[in-house]
């Protein structure tokens, strides 16, 4: 199982991952551990990418989508993998599409959560209050005006994902505001009816995962 997360800042997409990690047995996959992990390495990518860190520049998307093609090629990602944070705009995907045609692997679907951004606030305010009521450190950008800033920038460059990969029939769209679990389950009803609506029977041990038990690890 091959497969996109889509989602603004805060809606959940962390939670949903691991759980299909769990029941898919895949690795989730972010581009931030892929870089830190090439840099330590000191892979020919990873020194590109230590470069541009050096300069204080931004990735481009050629050492993203380089970073990528690495990652899919281990062997723990036979089985199929999830992908946080990556593509985060048309043209990333656009080069990813081309670069799963060239392995000869195909893309089984995009996961979107939507979610309602004026909730969202209040969503990651509670994070921070559980967090430090526990003593836990909190991200510098989890304040009201960083958060905005950050759905502004989902909203400019990784919303217009949702019109890319609905046209190729490949969206699954899911309601992010609900419990946990239910959020789980209308994934997975998700994921069967785009595999029975493009002609493409779930294999068993995915229909298995698919349809059992939707409570997280």
């Amino acid at each position: 199982m091959r497969l996109i997360l889509l989602g603004p800042p805060g809606c959940g997409k962390g939670t949903q991952a691991a759980r299909l990690t769990a029941r898919f047995g895949i690795p989730q996959l972010s581009t931030g551990e892929m870089l830190r992990e090439a840099v330590a390495a000191k892979t020919p990518i990873g020194s590109r990418a230590e470069a541009v860190m050096e300069r204080g520049g931004l990735m481009s998307d050629d050492i993203v989508v380089d970073l990528v093609a690495d990652r899919i090629d281990r062997k723990d990602v036979a089985r199929g993998f999830i992908l946080d944070g990556f593509p985060r705009t048309v043209a990333q995907a656009e080069a990813f599409g081309a670069l799963m045609v060239e392995k000869g692997l195909g893309l089984d679907a995009v996961i979107e959560l939507q979610v309602d951004e004026a909730l969202l606030l209040n969503r990651m305010r509670n994070r921070v209050s559980d967090a430090l009521a526990k003593g836990q450190s909190v991200r510098k950008d989890d304040n009201p005006q960083s958060f905005a800033l950050r759905l502004e920038a989902y909203r400019a460059q990784t919303a217009p994902l949702s019109s890319y990969y609905r046209s190729k029939g490949q969206l699954v769209v899911v309601s992010g505001m609900g419990p946990v679990d239910e959020i789980t389950q209308e994934i997975s009803s998700g994921l069967i009816a785009l595999q029975k609506k493009v002609g493409r029977k779930p294999s068993t041990s995915h229909l298995a995962s698919l349809s059992g038990s939707v409570t997280g690890p």
